[in-house]
């Protein structure tokens, strides 16, 4: 934003908290803030009579509290909804609030099974891997969409593969790898499936997967080689790096 900025000085005493995110919310900068970097995720939960009481009660925001109130009573659209509480805060330029409006109309050309894996991924990029894997797992167990197709669960698959990794789930993780390389068949999805698998399993079972799958075995002797390559590569480093900093200190040694 290169324009002056008027920021509001009120600051409740009592958050706002958004349960999903477990988020809590002091004043209106930090619920535009969170606005506009989780659009996919404002439903029910944010759109209701309960954040129009706080934004009166806490914030004195009385006239933005009744609009909002309208906008319910008229079973008005979330579009409608976040950008009456962004024009009010008075934080954004015209040109920042062109760019949201283009965001949610993009929002509308995607059905819901879309919307809810754009929530999802938002979750993950915030690290709530939790919530995220709630969404997936909806959305792989429920009515499968055609519209999506095929290349569009491999994906949900593979999310959630990389949500059970990193919270050290490596088994629940393989199961979901396996299932998004029998659908995309790239590399980097084998090699992640390998990866869960070598790190939940047996060192003795996981032999024998890759000795009954040429592909899992070339793979492995890929990953295994590339391993000892960045090993090379890091102790490479610490040598020249060591020798630097001796270089260093002989050339003080040496002015004295």
């Amino acid at each position: 934003m290169g324009s002056l900025i008027l920021c509001h000085n009120k600051k409740a005493k009592h958050p706002y908290e958004i349960i999903r995110l477990h988020k809590k919310i002091y004043t209106i900068e930090e619920l535009c803030y969170y606005l506009c970097n989780h659009l996919f995720l404002v439903d029910y939960t944010l759109m209701n009579h309960s954040l129009c009481s706080w934004i009166e009660r806490e914030l004195k925001m009385r006239e933005l509290s009744l609009s909002l109130r309208d906008i319910l009573a008229k079973n008005g659209s979330t579009e409608e909804f976040i950008l009456e509480i962004l024009e009010a805060s008075k934080i954004y330029t015209g040109a920042e609030i062109q760019h949201i409006i283009k965001v949610l109309e993009k929002l509308k050309d995607h059905n819901d099974i879309e919307r809810e894996k754009f929530k999802a991924d938002t979750l993950f990029n915030n690290q709530e891997y939790d919530s995220a894997i709630l969404i997936y797992r909806a959305i792989i167990t429920g009515e499968v969409d055609d519209s999506v197709g095929k290349l569009f669960y491999g994906k949900i698959y593979a999310n959630l593969g990389s949500c059970y990794g990193r919270q050290f789930l490596y088994e629940e993780a393989a199961g979901a790898y396996e299932k998004a390389y029998s659908i995309m068949k790239e590399p980097s999805i084998l090699r992640a499936y390998l990866y869960s698998c070598y790190m939940a399993y047996p060192e003795t079972d996981y032999v024998k997967m890759l000795a009954k799958n040429a592909e899992f075995l070339s793979m492995d002797r890929r990953m295994k080689d590339k391993m000892r390559e960045d090993k090379k590569k890091v102790n490479a480093k610490g040598i020249e790096k060591e020798f630097n900093n001796w270089k260093k200190q002989y050339r003080k040694f040496d002015k004295r």
